[in-house]
């Protein structure tokens, strides 16, 4: 390929959608949306892997005009968000479950700064958060999203991006099996702790004496700890059958 035609009017376009496309991706996506990455080395990588694969990218196939071109980079970043949405859907069953567990340990005004997305949430919600994050980096879920992007070149051409119901009706399904997964995690914990009050309040009732912040609570947590250390690998499962289920469903559009 001669320099004139790779810093051709068509390429050099096609160049800026596929460097769109992969920002909008790492800002999207779990692990490279990680809020301790800087957004030089987002950044980077966006760079590089557009010059990586930008051999791969057919010829474009809109008007090289400026609303057209205007509109592809916004399909092009309303890609990266589509995907990013989707996987995170799957990603946050557990720190929605996170959420629910401390709050039935008593633990939901214990919040710190999660390091991944930057905002307060509860320390059980992190802990599950980060042993999920360590369990897809295991699983290699960052080569499968590269992967993803590699076959979205060739499936979607730049700048043809389009949302369709289809894809509505998949996220409107995802945020409801979010909500759904997540409490079936945090079912088991859930279960004891009603049973744990139901428990106590008898013994209440016919003890006078027992006291329940002093002796409940620390028996409650224990055993709520317990529960949730036997159902660890369960839940780590599901999380990634579930991201599973989103890389399926994306392979099926993409």
């Amino acid at each position: 390929m001669e320099w004139a035609e790779i810093f051709s009017e068509g390429r050099t376009a096609a160049f800026i959608l596929l460097f769109t496309r992969f920002s909008a991706l790492f800002m999207a996506v779990p692990i490279f949306s990680h809020a301790n990455i800087p957004m030089s080395a987002k950044a980077a990588m966006a760079f590089f892997f557009t010059i990586f694969f930008f051999g791969a990218v057919p010829p474009l196939q809109i008007p090289l005009d400026g609303l057209s071109l205007t509109i592809a980079i916004l399909g092009e970043m309303l890609f990266g968000l589509t995907v990013g949405i989707i996987l995170q859907l799957a990603y946050h069953v557990i720190t929605f479950a996170g959420g629910q567990i401390s709050f039935m340990m008593g633990f939901s005004l214990a919040s710190a700064i999660d390091p991944q997305s930057g905002v307060s949430m509860p320390i059980i919600g992190q802990f599950l958060a980060l042993v999920s994050l360590m369990v897809l980096l295991a699983l290699d879920l960052h080569h499968w999203i590269l992967l993803l992007a590699s076959d979205s070149i060739a499936s979607v051409p730049l700048g043809g991006f389009m949302l369709t119901p289809v894809l509505f009706q998949y996220i409107m399904h995802a945020t409801l099996n979010m909500f759904v997964v997540g409490f079936m995690i945090a079912f088991p914990i859930t279960a004891l702790s009603m049973l744990a009050d139901v428990i106590f309040g008898m013994l209440m009732k016919t003890m006078p004496q027992f006291n329940l912040l002093v002796i409940g609570m620390p028996i409650k947590i224990g055993v709520a700890f317990l529960v949730l250390m036997a159902t660890l690998s369960a839940s780590m499962m599901i999380v990634s059958s579930q991201m599973q289920s989103s890389f399926d469903f994306l392979k099926t559009l993409f």
